[in-house]
């Protein structure tokens, strides 16, 4: 395992313009509004309560939590903007040529967490950096299904495999590879969820995987492409901005699908059990509440991803032939969903 590291070449190509900052948090607030504004309308009973805060060094941001919804148990939108003198060791380790540089960095990130277990839950993160002659941007979008069906596994695919395609045919297979490489929990050896997309460090040049193990699936698929022609600032902004935009029709279809699906104790217990492996990945691996915490930011918002409740058992094991069996069986291992056809064996 080797970490990735890069110098910055500065070209006139991939200067960010002199109104970048206010473009990129214009972009992400928008973000955060039309998510909100969405949800809430498929919730039908629930609204977001909003919290803004400011960080002593520098910036802030606005939390944003709907609680005890008809569909959401709980679910957060953050949108955070914060600038300071030294960025935090998780961000110089992939990028050590940013140190000695004042940084800024914004993003909006999202964790829904359904009451029934038919409804996955649904990550998303966008965030641009930059420090001194270094800048780049990161983001995906995930999801995790319970009692999990392939038709959704394969929308929320082809979903994003089109905003990808719309700018290069490669960003999808390679992030789609680089997601079921991240959220990965290693000490279970199983992904967290059905995956989606995932992509960092991404400034216009070299190799699109930029992530610790070269000679992972992501890595090599990567590598075989090789260098790409430089893109600009304005073509990865363009290609952020598709991919936010298209959570929505991703996910909404899904909810919409499954939230009158009826449910018992066995599917609420294996629901909450479950859960469990989305919070030891969050406190374990996340990237994001990593440097959250690094960088002194909002406890309560860093934490909001969290699942209201949860529950653990000791040497779970399914039993064969069952619907949470299945889980583990196919929807747990890296599956080519933007690809699918026939079905898997749905429930």
């Amino acid at each position: 395992m080797t970490a990735f590291s890069t110098s910055q070449v500065t070209t006139p190509q991939n200067i960010p313009p002199a109104d970048s900052k206010a473009r990129v948090s214009q972009f992400m607030k928008k973000l955060q509004d039309d998510i909100c504004q969405a949800l809430e309308q498929l919730d039908g009973s629930a609204t977001f309560r909003e919290d803004s805060w400011e960080r002593p060094e520098g910036g802030g941001g606005r939390s944003r939590v709907l609680r005890e919804g008809g569909v959401f148990e709980q679910g957060g939108v953050n949108f955070s903007e914060v600038w300071g003198d030294h960025l935090p060791p998780s961000i110089l380790t992939q990028r050590p040529e940013a140190a000695g540089h004042r940084f800024y960095a914004t993003g909006t990130s999202m964790v829904l967490h359904p009451r029934n277990p038919y409804v996955p839950t649904v990550h998303l993160n966008y965030r641009y950096f930059e420090a001194g002659p270094v800048w780049w941007f990161g983001g995906g979008a995930d999801l995790t299904p319970y009692y999990p069906f392939a038709e959704d596994a394969a929308h929320f695919h082809k979903t994003f495999k089109q905003a990808c395609d719309g700018h290069y045919s490669e960003y999808y297979p390679t992030f789609k590879r680089w997601c079921d490489e991240y959220f990965y929990l290693k000490h279970r050896q199983e992904t967290r969820g059905v995956g989606g997309i995932f992509f960092d460090y991404q400034d216009g040049q070299g190799q699109l995987y930029r992530g610790p193990d070269v000679n992972g699936l992501a890595g090599v698929y990567s590598a075989s492409i090789g260098d790409l022609k430089q893109r600009t600032w304005e073509e990865l902004f363009a290609f952020v901005q598709d991919c936010g935009y298209a959570f929505l029709s991703a996910y909404l279809p899904i909810a919409e699908r499954r939230r009158g699906i009826e449910y018992g104790d066995r599917e609420r217990n294996f629901q909450l059990y479950r859960r469990g492996r989305y919070v030891e990945f969050n406190l374990v691996y996340d990237r994001g509440t990593i440097f959250g915490l690094q960088t002194n930011g909002r406890t309560e918002s860093i934490l909001m991803s969290l699942p209201p409740l949860v529950r653990w058992e000791y040497g779970y094991q399914p039993e064969p032939n069952t619907p949470e069996a299945q889980l583990y069986e196919v929807f747990l291992k890296p599956q080519d969903w933007a690809n699918w056809v026939t079905p898997v064996g749905n429930v």
